[in-house]
């Protein structure tokens, strides 16, 4: 009877370790699965942020480029403001009644504004920024908003910025993360 118990028991170490492999091969493939997913999703994440800081620093050049340029502005803006842009586009601000009322326009890579050296630099020269200044939206559905008080025409303008992705010749409306962002600064007379 033992013999017969035995010989039951034979070829039972091949099936069990097949099926743990088979078993461990589907748990790893997973975990590669999840790890690249997680992987992709991060880099997504940290070009958006890129992006971001990018539209943030187009936003910092226009206010400088504004304080140093204050007699520049006209009581009429140039018009064409669209064929100016690349991709900054006028359609990504709900609140901007005509995009013919911009002041100036600027596009720049990071690497332009921000010192940086060796690797850091090549990384800033892939984001770019893209901005345009035109009046802010008056309350009555003009498109400029001058406040008076005490004396002064103080004009609000807006300076409407986007961060893109990619260096500044590279960047387009339509294949790229484009970050809009919008300020509104006083000019005191």
């Amino acid at each position: 009877m033992r013999n017969r118990f035995k010989h039951s028991e034979k070829g039972f170490a091949l099936p069990l370790a097949l099926l743990l492999l088979v078993v461990m091969t589907i748990m790893g493939a997973t975990l590669v699965t999840i790890s690249s997913n997680e992987h992709n999703a991060n880099n997504d994440k940290d070009s958006n942020q890129q992006a971001f800081y990018a539209a943030e620093s187009g936003i910092s050049v226009a206010k400088n480029w504004m304080v140093g340029n204050v007699n520049k502005f006209s009581s009429t803006p140039p018009n064409n403001l669209d064929s100016k842009l690349r991709f900054c586009k006028a359609s990504f601000f709900p609140n901007l009644i005509s995009s013919n009322n911009g002041f100036h326009t600027e596009r720049k890579s990071l690497n332009e504004v921000v010192t940086a050296a060796g690797v850091e630099a090549t990384r800033l020269s892939k984001y770019s920024f893209e901005y345009f200044i035109a009046y802010t939206p008056g309350g009555d559905g003009n498109n400029s908003a001058i406040i008076k008080k005490a004396g002064t025409n103080n004009t609000l303008y807006t300076i409407y910025s986007c961060g893109c992705n990619e260096s500044k010749d590279k960047c387009n409306a339509q294949s790229n993360i484009i970050i809009p962002l919008e300020a509104v600064v006083t000019l005191v007379n």
